[in-house]
């Protein structure tokens, strides 16, 4: 039998790759990372209920009904954005829980129309009604993913781990037996950072799974520890019935009020933007493009959770942001645990017995993780905010002032009346009035609820003061100073002099790219330096590449480089300067034309050396072709470092690392 007539299928079939984000873990890994995520969440999870049942006179029985409904349909909402189904969710490992931009709005609400739960029927009316308004307006509001360049979603990122910071120090110095503020007591704080260093120490001596969940392991061993030493009980987990569901509308049908509509979908038009931080933050760590599709069926879910929520007794949802802290730290990026963390809380919801394991936890314990979480949020802002040219005093305004009013609201916000121990007796502290009170209505009070929502807002309208707002056109060049429109009107002596930096002032690319305006956008003037540089003569070319000064050439007077692109080899040893400058010598006497290098793709001393050398045994002909190439990448980078104090889209992409030529 002839070989040709072997088996299609004895050929190997090609696999194709999942990205970490669609993997599934093994099933007793899924259930552990999974509940790692809802343990961490479980606080802030309860907290939001707590305060509005409180600030509202509900009685016990309700508390309870909202509680176990706010879990429940948390895990519905994390499923709906984690899974997905059609255009709804964002397909990430984003678990959502209820967010605090709506305490001061359903407290207020409550109140105005009867308080208890005759009052909740007006909240859970503007709730289902500001869910309904979200899912429709999600595509248009992801059409303005373009006004949330990384100085915004980096600052907005970043915010929201240092506004949230305080509520782990909180907890962290919590009676965990009365639940009073008690930051004398030494034994919080050894709970806090015992279990701070119990995470560390797992995260640096721990391999593979147990590493991952450390934070997990410091929780139970805290709280074990805490057991051990009669600061944890368990008493409310008898009493606790082992099933129970609350139904659908359990306080009565939903009321409509326009006042309370509006209200709630401004609350959800803040929301939007929080859960884009938090999406951006999530596609940062798992390695995944964040596009409009993406915001939309997000904002979706929110939506959609939004109206289960109001219908099944609980409240407007988001990302929480501990829990995106929580994959950054475990480095687990899969969706499919926060859908098992989703599961597990539906459960919860399900079985009040379990609630209450997971609610004993102690608070100090639960504040040294949720610490470190928070923190972690904070960290990757701050590494967004790195892709940012803060040379460009717009951007350093827009974060270093969002910054400032987000913590001037965070901590002057209305404190709720809490009891905290002075000399050993608990001493009753009242409500204190923030700068949300004094806002004169609930409309204005909304945005100055929290540090994070004032942030958030601030970013977005300098993002469009600076960058949108007053152009003719897109701003090109000139800091930002000079439009398009006005490129396109220039003469060539002056287009010369603002782009003869990009191609090194050799005049004749600059005049070929003069001769191809007027440019309809920055890509066409991008174009016109790519192609003027393909259509030079070899003459032409050479010339080109002999306007490129020598690797370390200094001015012999000042002893400056004589490009600003060499600020790469500034910080180098005697020595190391030296090999660099023989390296450049034994170059231009070898070929006859300077050796030209992109740093941004050879970054390393010793890379640059390696390479240079390797191609001394190169012909004059390849060499010229290596040095164009060079040249083209290098016009490329400056281009784009000219044009991206005005252009955000493209200060997201590039970095701001000096060429060696």
């Amino acid at each position: 039998m002839s070989t040709d007539s072997a088996p299609a299928a004895s050929v190997p079939a090609k696999r194709k790759r999942v990205h970490p984000v669609d993997q599934v873990p093994p099933p007793g890994r899924l259930v552990a990372l999974g509940a790692q995520h809802v343990v961490a969440f479980y606080a802030g999870a309860v907290l939001v209920p707590l305060l509005i049942a409180r600030a509202i006179g509900l009685d016990n029985e309700a508390l309870t009904m909202l509680i176990t409904a706010d879990l429940f349909t948390c895990g519905i909402a994390s499923l709906l954005q984690s899974v997905g189904i059609w255009k709804i969710g964002v397909r990430l490992p984003l678990l959502q829980g209820i967010t605090f931009a709506t305490l001061a709005p359903v407290i207020q609400i409550a109140n105005q129309h009867g308080g208890g739960r005759v009052g909740l029927q007006t909240v859970y009316g503007a709730v289902i009604a500001a869910g309904v308004f979200t899912f429709l307006m999600a595509p248009f509001f992801a059409k303005l993913i373009r006004f949330l360049p990384p100085v915004v979603t980096g600052t907005l990122i970043t915010i929201i781990g240092v506004c949230l910071i305080p509520v782990g120090a909180g907890d962290a110095v919590t009676d965990p037996n009365q639940h009073l503020k008690d930051p004398g007591n030494w034994k919080w704080v050894c709970y806090a950072l015992g279990t701070i260093l119990l995470i560390v120490l797992m995260q640096r001596f721990f391999r593979g799974f147990m590493a991952t969940i450390a934070i997990l392991l410091g929780l139970v061993v805290g709280t074990f520890v805490a057991w051990l030493c009669g600061d944890a009980h368990f008493s409310s987990v008898g009493e606790a019935d082992w099933l129970g569901f609350t139904p659908p509308f359990a306080f009565g049908w939903p009321q409509w009020d326009i006042v309370a509509i509006v209200s709630m979908i401004v609350v959800l038009l803040v929301v939007a933007v929080e859960s884009t931080g938090s999406i951006f933050a999530t596609g940062e760590i798992v390695g995944k493009r964040i596009k409009s599709d993406d915001v939309a069926a997000a904002v979706r879910a929110d939506g959609v959770a939004t109206i289960i929520g109001g219908s099944f007794n609980s409240f407007p949802y988001t990302a929480f942001s501990e829990n995106v802290g929580l994959v950054r730290l475990t480095g687990v990026k899969s969706r499919w645990v926060v859908a098992c963390a989703g599961v597990i809380m539906i459960i919860l919801g399900l079985l009040p017995k379990l609630a209450k394991v997971v609610e004993s936890i102690p608070a100090p314990v639960l504040g040294g993780a949720a610490l470190i979480m928070f923190a972690t949020v904070a960290i990757v802002g701050i590494q967004t905010l790195t892709s940012v040219d803060f040379t460009d005093h717009r951007n350093l305004i827009i974060a270093a002032t969002s910054l400032a009013v987000a913590l001037y609201v965070q901590f002057s916000q209305s404190s709720a009346p809490t009891t905290v121990i002075e000399k050993g007796a608990p001493v009753d502290v009242p409500a204190l009035p923030g700068v949300d009170q004094a806002m004169p209505d609930l409309i204005l009070q909304i945005p100055f609820s929290t540090g994070i929502t004032m942030g958030a807002i601030t970013a977005i309208l300098l993002n469009l003061l600076f960058f949108h707002i007053g152009n003719k056109g897109p701003a090109v060049a000139g800091g930002g100073a000079i439009t398009l429109d006005e490129v396109n009107e220039m003469s060539v002596e002056q287009f010369r002099e603002t782009f003869g930096e990009v191609v090194q002032g050799v005049d004749w690319v600059l005049d070929r790219a003069f001769d191809q305006r007027p440019f309809d956008d920055v890509h066409d003037l991008r174009s016109a330096f790519q192609e003027a540089m393909l259509t030079g003569s070899d003459t032409e070319q050479l010339d080109l590449i002999r306007a490129f000064p020598d690797l370390g050439a200094e001015d012999e007077e000042t002893g400056e480089l004589q490009a600003v692109d060499h600020k790469g080899l500034s910080h180098l040893e005697e020595t190391e300067h030296e090999n660099v400058v023989n390296l450049a010598a034994a170059y231009r006497d070898h070929f006859g034309f300077p050796l030209v290098i992109c740093a941004r793709e050879t970054e390393r001393y010793d890379r640059v050396l390696r390479s240079g050398w390797a191609r001394m045994d190169n012909s004059s002909t390849s060499e010229k072709s290596f040095a164009l190439i060079e040249i083209a990448k290098i016009a490329n980078y400056r281009f784009d470092d000219l044009v991206a104090d005005a252009n955000p889209i493209t200060s997201a992409r590039f970095s701001r690392q000096p060429e060696l030529s």
